[in-house]
């Protein structure tokens, strides 16, 4: 497994070590030991998702105010384009993003810790995304800031307008959502 450092420092990229043939391929998503020994990360998962969105579905920026999640995420299907966003007023990075394409041939997975946003664009024709968390859901406290907030000035690689959920079109802006300590 190597860890690729992006950025914003706690964000990792983690890239897999596959094993490929004829037959096809096999790489550990997870494993405990290795995501401590590599990364310095000590994470309890509690969760697990699994998203499927058509082309140009961009999914956030969503985070939970109360029991934030820290969030392992990897496409088995397709390719997106994903993003964490710090709003950790405390933070160097606060209001910083970071973005990677992550693709099921390339197998990467992306560590967004607690304390930040998450959202992503899909680029090809669908996408699967499997996603551990170390927080349960609690739609009480789920919030969304705008994909196109000009403060943040996310680069999304889009030639049209995203297709959103009602939720994601009434997301806010950074200057006026609850953030982190």
């Amino acid at each position: 497994m190597k860890i690729i450092h992006t950025e914003i420092p706690d964000v990792l990229i983690i890239e897999p070590h596959v094993f490929q043939d004829e037959r096809g391929f096999f790489y550990e998503s997870y494993n405990e030991k290795v995501f401590l020994e590599k990364a310095s990360i000590f994470e309890y998962f509690v969760q697990d998702n699994h998203s499927c969105s058509a082309k140009n579905v961009l999914r956030g920026l969503h985070y939970q105010i109360q029991q934030p999640q820290g969030k392992l995420v990897r496409v088995v299907v397709g390719a997106v384009f994903d993003v964490a966003v710090d709003l950790r007023k405390s933070s160097l990075t606060f209001g910083q993003w970071v973005g990677t394409i992550l693709t099921a041939e390339n197998k990467r997975e992306m560590w967004i810790p607690r304390g930040f946003a998450h959202g992503f664009l899909v680029l090809s024709e669908s996408a699967e995304l499997l996603y551990k968390t170390t927080e349960y859901y609690a739609p009480q406290y789920d919030r969304t800031i705008i994909w196109n907030d000009p403060d943040l000035a996310i680069v999304w690689p889009i030639q049209e307008e995203p297709i959103l959920s009602a939720k994601d079109r009434a997301g806010k802006l950074l200057k006026e959502a609850e953030i982190f300590a």
